[in-house]
């Protein structure tokens, strides 16, 4: 018997009502994605940020803005009914030792199979850094994310592995210019095939 599928307002009641979101719920804060049934592209990163978290806005920052470039996208298109966000985690998991900590796992394990069912549609997956990697490629992936990166191309139509937007990775980019100047338009490229009507 097929599993009920759950309405996405029932599938935030669920993660605001999770213990272990307790914290967060508590304190006002509710869990930052965007789901449509509409989506054509499912863009899947680490977790939200502490400025994200404020706002209730996924990708509301720097890296949001490097990103909707990456896409060659504008910022409504970005927002739309077509593009649908997914993090590895709903919440800001807080700050370790050397940065962020990582995304709590059981949120992908248990929430994004119920998000994933409202989306019918979605022709493209753009993964974001090692987490949505890991997670989504698992044994396909290679030894480190700039080799993933490089191999794009093998994971395409399904999957689009790029490299976090954030500008903690200005060294990554300045070390690694083939970004910028092949994948990036080969990005742009598909990103305009599945949404030609959403050009700038």
């Amino acid at each position: 018997m097929a599993e009920e599928i759950m309405t996405e307002e029932e599938i935030r009641k669920e993660l605001t009502a999770d213990e272990r979101n307790q914290s967060y719920t508590e304190r006002g804060i509710f869990p930052v994605f965007q789901v449509s049934p509409d989506a054509k592209i499912l863009i899947i990163g680490q977790a939200p940020g502490r400025k994200v978290e404020q706002s209730g806005i996924p990708f509301a920052d720097q890296s949001g803005d490097t990103l909707i470039r990456w896409m060659g996208i504008d910022r409504d298109t970005f927002y739309s009914s077509h593009i649908a966000i997914m993090p590895m985690d709903f919440y800001y998991p807080g700050k370790g030792k050397s940065g962020d900590l990582p995304p709590r796992k059981f949120i992908a394990q248990e929430y994004h199979p119920k998000i994933l069912r409202l989306m019918p549609d979605v022709r493209l997956t753009i993964l974001i850094g090692k987490y949505a990697m890991d997670y989504y490629l698992r044994d396909r992936k290679k030894k480190n994310l700039t080799e993933t990166v490089a191999a794009y191309q093998e994971y395409l139509p399904e999957y689009f592995p790029i490299v976090h937007p954030s500008p903690l990775n200005f060294r990554w980019q300045a070390k690694n210019p083939w970004f910028a100047e092949q994948v990036v338009p080969q990005l742009q490229k598909i990103v305009h095939e599945i949404l030609p009507e959403e050009r700038e």
